[in-house]
Parts: C-alpha cells; sequence; structure tokens
C-alpha cells in the first residue's frame, strides 16, 4: 500500500523531556501510528502523488509543521499550520489526561471507565479538527489523525 506513513520524526526543537506518561503515550502513539495508518497526498501537477511517505511533525514559529517526503527522501509538501484552532481542545485532552492518570492510581474501576470515554471523545474531536485542517493537503483516516492528534499534543505539552 502506497497511502501510508512508513517513518515519523518528532523534532521536539530541544523542548524539555516529557513526563514518564506523556513519554509512553508519544510511543504508543508512533508505534501504533506506523503499524497501522492511511496517509495520502492529493496529485500534484496531474499525476498521483505516490507514496508511502516520511513525515517530520516539528512547532517552529508558534506553528505546526508537517514536513512530508517520499520513502527516499524527497520532498513532498511542507505544512504549516496555525496552533489556534488545536489549543482548547490540547488543553482539553490536558487535563482529562491528568485526571484519568489520577485516577488510575486511586479510583475504582467504573470512574475510570468514566473518565476514560471523555477522554476518548476528546481525542475523537481533536482528531477530526486535524482532519479538517489538513483538507487539500492530505487525507487521512480516524485512527491515523487520532495517534497524530496526541503526538501534537505532546509536541505542545514540551516534550
Amino acid at each position: 500500500m502506497t497511502d501510508r506513513l512508513v517513518a515519523l520524526h518528532i523534532d521536539d526543537g530541544g523542548r524539555p523531556a516529557p513526563s514518564a506518561e506523556i513519554e509512553q503515550e508519544r510511543r504508543v502513539a508512533v508505534l501504533d501510528l506506523l503499524e497501522a495508518n492511511s496517509f495520502a497526498l492529493p496529485p500534484r501537477d496531474g499525476r498521483p502523488a505516490q507514496g508511502p511517505w516520511k513525515l517530520s511533525l516539528a512547532i517552529r514559529e508558534g506553528r505546526l509543521v508537517f514536513a512530508v517526503t517520499s520513502e527516499q527522501g524527497e520532498p513532498a509538501g511542507e505544512f504549516h499550520m496555525s496552533l489556534g484552532p488545536f489549543r482548547q481542545v490540547v488543553k482539553d485532552y490536558g487535563q482529562i489526561c491528568d485526571s484519568y492518570y489520577e485516577a488510575v492510581r486511586t479510583r475504582p474501576p467504573a470512574q475510570i471507565e468514566a473518565i476514560d470515554m471523555a477522554r476518548r471523545g476528546i481525542h475523537n474531536e481533536g482528531a477530526r479538527v486535524l482532519q479538517e485542517r489538513l483538507e487539500g493537503k492530505a487525507t487521512l483516516d480516524q485512527d491515523t489523525a487520532r495517534r497524530l492528534f496526541t503526538l501534537i499534543c505532546v509536541l505542545q505539552w514540551g516534550g
């Protein structure tokens, strides 16, 4: 399959190291993303864009940067997006993740499950925002968008 990512680099720009929980979220998101994803670029100059792709994610000058190259490293596209549309959902997701991690340590299973359901809902909202922001630039499925949203969160949280 050519419409997929085969490598992912996260350029954290020398930000402080993330907490253990955030680093675990990052590791799982990267592994899951590379195991199964759908990522396509639109045709250029009347020719279909041929993957598979490598992706580098970064935050530069307050903007989210997606740098896409071919598997051989040839530039295929670079998208710069405002972080504004992500701010509230990233903040909400961070707060619910904190609640979830605390609940796992101290709460009964029913409360953990309720918090996890809320966490998934916010995560889905973040994935939807990402898909909207990438419209016309890249096409990705819901699971790929969810995993990339996790990585965007990790970048914004400082690690």
